[in-house]
């Protein structure tokens, strides 16, 4: 068995934990590889941002988290319990959840397009200055609302406990297979989420920068600029985050256990 490791090279205590899982894989004669195409699965050390960062090069191979951050919602392996983990994956006593992913393109004014990266938590805009930014926001070519606003966020089940939550959005079971959209501090007396099949594609056209605000594509953390008369297309991808769970929890267990 060959793995391949992921860390948060910013974190001191990833990369102690790193070094240890080296030790622990070659007690277990597991070997590591720095070619993603020849592992099983991927170790991811650090945060939920990691593992962000992770499901993007993962090439759909198999993922689990070891937490080294704070929250560690994605992650499945507390650090004392590597070996022990490691031994279970490889007697097979585990299950893996294909997440669903979010892909997009922005549509600039003169016509050109730029790809947005695929994204397991949220695809959305957001404004990064003073002011607010003034957007139509379409559903398969239909008006839903024009929004003034901070910004918005279409998400995975699996991004519902992330930037969505923060903004009012609902806690959705993340095996699920639906879109949610969620505005961010809207100046309208509606303001809540909208959720929607997966097969929906969700189109956000800015109409306005106000007071020079900057406004931003964000995808797991990650931004581009963009400007007046852009629009962002987004929607359900192809490809799937393939994570692998250890214990029987519930996503009512882990409800309780993270954000209570």
């Amino acid at each position: 068995m060959k793995i391949f490791i992921k860390s948060d090279l910013q974190n001191q205590i990833a990369c102690q934990t790193e070094k240890r899982l080296e030790k622990i894989c070659s007690k277990l004669k597991i070997g590591i590889t720095d070619d993603i195409s020849k592992t099983e699965f991927i170790i991811s050390i650090g945060g939920d941002g990691t593992f962000l960062k992770s499901s993007r090069l993962s090439h759909e191979k198999p993922i689990i988290g070891i937490n080294t951050g704070t929250l560690g919602y994605l992650t499945e392996i507390n650090p004392e319990n590597i070996e022990e983990s490691l031994i279970k994956i490889q007697n097979k006593e585990y299950h893996i959840e294909n997440r669903m992913m979010l892909e997009g393109e922005i549509i600039r004014k003169n016509g050109e397009t730029e790809k947005i990266p695929e994204a397991l938590n949220e695809i959305g805009i957001s404004k990064n200055a003073v002011g607010v930014v003034k957007f139509d926001a379409t559903i398969n070519g239909k008006l839903i609302n024009s929004y003034t606003a901070d910004g918005i966020l279409v998400c995975t089940p699996t991004g519902s406990t992330a930037y969505n939550l923060s903004c009012g959005g609902p806690i959705v079971d993340p095996t699920a297979q639906i879109l949610t959209l969620t505005p961010i501090a809207p100046h309208t007396v509606i303001n809540r989420s909208i959720v929607l099949s997966d097969d929906s594609i969700v189109e956000i056209k800015i109409t306005e920068l106000r007071d020079n605000t900057t406004s931003f594509v964000l995808y797991d953390g990650h931004a581009i600029e963009i400007f007046d008369e852009d629009t962002v297309k987004i929607k359900k991808s192809d490809k799937v985050t393939k994570i692998i769970k250890l214990e029987n929890r519930s996503f009512i267990d882990t409800i309780r256990e993270n954000i209570s």
